[in-house]
């Protein structure tokens, strides 16, 4: 206690910092996380969200090689078919087990990120992430909430006709030659002497792919090509027949008109052909009430 007209020493010295000092020990080689003991903290926004005695969940080492391997694929530096180094090497630049390496493989697996054969002329080999995987996992949502086809087949005619207003106003004349090469090549199919209704088919449903791929915005492309993806995978009692020549004849000239309205950059004339489109091909569920069904009894 000081006396009065004096300061205490304790008070006038600044507060010991009690802050505790997340470290991160981790395994030599992974991604730059090599750091063991003190003096290499998490960033500080991370720090500042924690409090004393708050639990921190330290990632396994399985996790951390996962992390690292998959950030080299989603930022390309593996490629598609890549094959990664045998098991013995990863270990030792990892400075992991096998075991841990192995636990490493299924959780890249489990993300469609890599697949593993076994066996002596085995290995790992890299998949880019592919939105059909995204598609599948959400289809398993829409099916366990009891989704109707209707209620995705309406949120898709929403969609698309929005990526096409988009497209008619970004069209570069790359696109444009792209998708008139396209249609093109449907004239001379419908245009022999016996046409195949299945070619047709396939050649326009291929149509559609090619208007969402040159779409400029990816957020819109992805969501649009996951919910056809949904319904073309969809498993009804009575699947949609292949539409006879007049009607792929019809949807050919509508393709035609909308690669007009394209090219004249007019996005209003382009959305409302295109909604009309869609709303009316047999991809409509017929039945409202449908449930969407991918798994089957």
């Amino acid at each position: 206690m000081a006396r009065p007209g004096e300061t205490d020493d304790r008070e006038s010295r600044p507060a010991r910092d009690t802050t505790t000092t997340i470290t991160r020990t981790g395994t030599p080689g992974i991604g730059g996380i090599t750091a063991t003991g003190p003096g290499h903290p998490l960033p500080t926004p991370l720090l500042a969200t924690n409090r004393v005695g708050q639990h921190v969940r330290v990632p396994k080492t399985a996790e951390l090689v996962a992390a690292h391997l998959r950030r080299q694929i989603v930022r390309g530096e593996l490629q598609e078919g890549d094959a990664l180094p045998p098991e013995a090497v990863l270990m030792e630049q990892f400075g992991v087990s096998r075991p841990t390496l192995r636990e490493a493989f299924r959780v890249l697996e489990s993300e469609a990120l890599i697949s593993v054969r076994r066996g002596a002329h085995g290995g790992a080999r890299v998949h880019t992430p592919n939105g059909d995987v995204a598609a599948r996992y959400t289809a398993l949502v829409l099916e366990h909430r009891h989704t109707t086809l209707a209620d995705i087949h309406t949120a898709h005619t929403h969609l698309e006709p929005t990526a096409i207003r988009l497209l008619a106003t970004t069209a570069t004349d790359h696109t444009l030659t792209t998708l008139t090469a396209h249609l093109t090549a449907t004239d001379h199919a419908l245009t022999t002497p016996t046409p195949d209704p299945t070619d047709i088919h396939t050649r326009h449903l291929r149509f559609h792919t090619l208007l969402l791929d040159t779409t400029t915005n990816h957020t819109l492309t992805m969501i649009t090509s996951m919910l056809r993806h949904i319904l073309d995978a969809t498993t009804p009692d009575t699947p949609t027949p292949i539409p006879d020549l007049p009607t792929l004849r019809h949807q050919h000239t509508t393709h035609h008109q909308l690669l007009t309205h394209l090219t004249q950059h007019d996005p209003d004339a382009a959305e409302t052909l295109w909604r009309h489109h869609l709303t009316t091909t047999p991809h409509t569920p017929h039945q409202p009430t449908t449930p969407l069904d991918l798994l089957g009894e």
